[in-house]
């Protein structure tokens, strides 16, 4: 006999899992609320993925390729490289519609640095999201919205700044996340943008950020 088809996918289920993160946290998470989330009994999610562990892990094992893809498609929207990349990192801002959500999904960053399996999907979290942020800089170049400049440093910059906007929100709480990576992010790219003709000022040429070194 063939088994039944599965009613609720597994990526279903995992979105359900991090909604329930953003309300609870990983500590407090239980595979009962995940499967009040998801439409499953708690004995659904074992069957499926063994433990409430083992769940966390397979949340977090394909973001590498889901953020590498994901942010490939959202950067090649629209005329403007540096806009893209802009936007998609604003997104990032989705992650905390409020403070306390914000310091649910922190405390899965704790998890990130302290346990060998959840680290190594979040460095390759980053790996990706680097990855595609040293792309879409050097798009921005070629279409000559950005000067040259070292595009690895200032990826990791823009990664840096984008995870700073994310905690000067939750402290200052003022307009939302979104906003607020926004207006960081302008900050860090505004002296990098080329000028128009006539300009005052002139963007920073490269040396300015990473001279002289290469950055891994």
């Amino acid at each position: 006999m063939a088994p039944r088809p599965r009613t609720v996918s597994d990526a279903e289920i995992l979105r359900a899992t991090a909604e329930v993160i953003g309300r609870v946290g990983p500590h407090r998470l239980t595979l009962a609320d995940v499967g009040a989330e998801a439409g499953l009994s708690a004995a659904a999610l074992v069957q499926r993925f063994g433990s409430k562990r083992q769940l966390l892990l397979r949340l977090t094992s394909g973001e590498g390729v889901e953020v590498e893809d994901g942010l490939a498609s959202m950067l090649a929207r629209g005329d403007s490289p540096l806009t893209a990349l802009v936007d998609a990192m604003a997104c990032f801002g989705r992650m905390a519609r409020t403070p306390e959500e914000m310091a649910n999904h922190l405390a899965f960053l704790q998890m990130d640095l302290s346990d060998p399996d959840f680290h190594r999907n979040a460095r390759a979290h980053f790996d990706a999201t680097l990855f595609a942020t040293v792309a879409q800089l050097e798009a921005s170049i070629a279409a000559g919205e950005l000067v040259s400049t070292e595009t690895q440093a200032l990826a990791r910059a823009v990664y840096s700044v984008t995870s700073g906007a994310l905690l000067n929100w939750a402290i200052h709480r003022e307009g939302t996340a979104e906003a607020s990576i926004r207006s960081e992010l302008e900050v860090l790219l505004g002296p990098y943008r080329v000028k128009a003709a006539g300009s005052d000022t002139e963007g920073r040429g490269s040396g300015e950020v990473g001279a002289g070194r290469r950055v891994p």
